[in-house]
């Protein structure tokens, strides 16, 4: 067993199987020690993340190699079956790669128990192995598609997993199904949780049907909320956002949240709202609205100026991070940035939303939570409780601009020995540009010399953080940011210090980033 530092709030647990791994998360879920917050269970690793306050990592080390860890996974004893149309497009290729027949490949794929070991890469998406181990380790595509249909079956390693929605991937896929694995309308929106048992139904020769959903009439009540603008013209990305969702890592769905949430929570206070109020984060500026109640607004995060039409025909231009008081018809517009990149904009009382699985924030690569909002879109009041405003908030020093060279602060770890000594010297040497293809996912990196591995094997799907830099084939970083998925397949060689998490959320494209290492990789073994 191995423990090895990411960030400073969580560290990886490397154990020798899944068996081991899945002993070892069942029995820190059953006895959970003092001051860990969350556990994202991989093929053979589990990622902690616990409260500084409360703990600290040597002291959770020392804690977890001193458990009675239990004899072996709980199951549910839930069984699900689910019918499988046998007709993946990789299906010849993995007959062939297993020296089998496909008929055979469906026969042993069908007649074996299939058992849901973790949620991981999106939301819904159950990584099951079979202990009757029907076939040897399946590689991963050479080159991953761009799009795999929801629905579709795959095996990859010792793996099956069925993707949830429409989304890249590398698995091979050998069949379909009409099931839905992701359903929010459901008690439980993922159809397969950890500790289930799964068996496939064969259905590839039946008729395919299709269930159309029963209409059902309800009587709306007639909304009494109260409307306060219209977008008028929408900017590049406008999404409602809040701290996050948290403890949802079984569903197989990450944080999200505002990305820059020091900016969240002064916009917050600012307007008199408790800090975790739900804002809407603005990319690039270009947000232009017409008030149709009084309300009180700030803006912050990058720095905008904001122009003010109001409804006598006056014009007034307001900073960021300043109170704006505005009335019926006015009309208010943030500028693009001229530091930094996503803008935060508050409403005193906050707005009216729907949160799904207890957040308000949307995240990206789920798809979850409320939809982006668009052109023509009515934001309504909400009703929180408000206090006193702040005047004390001050935007973040030196934002960065277009061409400016960022520095960023890493904590080495955890697969930074998977890499050549030149190449983990060179993380820091070189300059890295952020390219245009960046987004809420992650920070895709470009450096003029790219880095190399040591080990070469593919690694099993392991938990990531937010400000993970991942190291694919290309050998060209991506800086996971918030809609990151929980899982990832390709090693990282370090993260980003938290302390400049809400810094990386202001990074536009064509800035460069300089890392600065703060902190060597840990690495404690138990020999037991």
């Amino acid at each position: 067993m191995r423990f090895l530092s990411v960030n400073a709030d969580c560290f990886l647990i490397e154990l020798v199987s899944l068996e081991e791994t899945l002993a070892l998360y069942n029995t820190l879920q059953n006895r959970p020690l003092n001051g860990i917050k969350d556990l994202v269970p991989a093929a053979k690793t589990i990622l902690v993340f616990f409260n500084e306050i409360e703990t600290n990592f040597k002291t959770l080390v020392a804690s977890i190699q001193s458990l009675k860890v239990d004899a072996g996974f709980e199951r549910s004893g839930q069984e699900v079956i689910v019918p499988i149309r046998y007709d993946g497009e990789d299906l010849a290729q993995v007959a062939e790669l297993q020296g089998l027949s496909v008929v055979d490949v469906i026969r042993k794929h069908q007649q074996s128990v299939w058992n849901v070991a973790f949620i991981g890469f999106a939301p819904g998406f159950a990584y099951m192995s079979s202990p009757d181990r029907p076939f040897t380790d399946i590689p991963r595509l050479t080159v991953p598609r761009k799009k795999i249909p929801a629905g579709s079956l795959g095996l990859a390693g010792r793996y099956s997993g069925i993707y949830p929605k429409d989304s890249p991937g590398g698995w091979q896929l050998i069949g379909t199904t009409t099931e839905k694995m992701w359903d929010l309308a459901r008690k439980n929106p993922a159809l397969l949780l950890p500790g289930m048992t799964v068996h496939f139904e064969d259905v590839t020769h039946r008729p395919t049907t299709v269930n159309i959903a029963q209409q059902i009439t309800r009587t709306v009540e007639p909304k009494q909320s109260v409307p306060l603008f219209s977008i008028t013209a929408p900017s590049l990305q406008m999404l409602i956002q809040d701290e996050g969702r948290f403890n949802q890592t079984k569903l197989g769905v990450g944080i999200a949240g505002a990305m820059d949430v020091s900016a969240m929570h002064s916009a917050n206070r600012l307007v008199g709202n408790p800090t975790d109020t739900p804002v809407i984060e603005v990319l690039n500026g270009g947000l232009k609205a017409k008030l149709q109640h009084a309300a009180v607004i700030a803006v912050t995060g990058a720095i905008s100026n904001i122009r003010v039409k109001f409804a006598d025909g006056q014009t007034a231009d307001f900073a960021s991070y300043q109170l704006i008081d505005l009335d019926d018809g006015d009309e208010f517009h943030i500028q693009p940035p001229t530091a930094g990149l996503r803008n935060y904009l508050a409403v005193r009382g906050g707005i009216e939303v729907q949160p799904v699985l207890d957040s308000a924030s949307f995240d990206s690569l789920a798809v979850l939570g409320p939809e982006p909002l668009k052109l023509g879109d009515t934001i309504y009041q909400g009703r929180v409780k408000v206090t006193n405003i702040s005047i004390n908030e001050v935007a973040q020093l030196n934002l960065p601009k277009v061409g400016d060279l960022v520095e960023l602060d890493i904590v080495m770890g955890p697969r930074t020995d998977w890499f050549e000594p030149d190449s983990i010297d060179l993380l820091c040497q070189q300059e890295w540009l952020v390219t245009n293809e960046s987004n809420r996912v992650g920070l895709r990196l470009s450096g003029a010399e790219p880095l190399t591995r040591k080990i070469s094997h593919e690694l099993e799907s392991e938990g990531a953080c937010i400000g993970a830099l991942q190291i694919p084939p290309s050998g060209q970083p991506v800086l996971f940011m918030n809609d990151h998925p929980l899982t990832g397949g390709y090693p990282v060689i370090a993260a980003v210090a938290k302390h400049h998490w809400n810094l990386v959320a202001q990074i536009p494209a064509g800035c460069r980033i300089q890392f600065k290492k703060i902190a060597e990789l840990t690495d404690f073994e138990n020999k037991r």
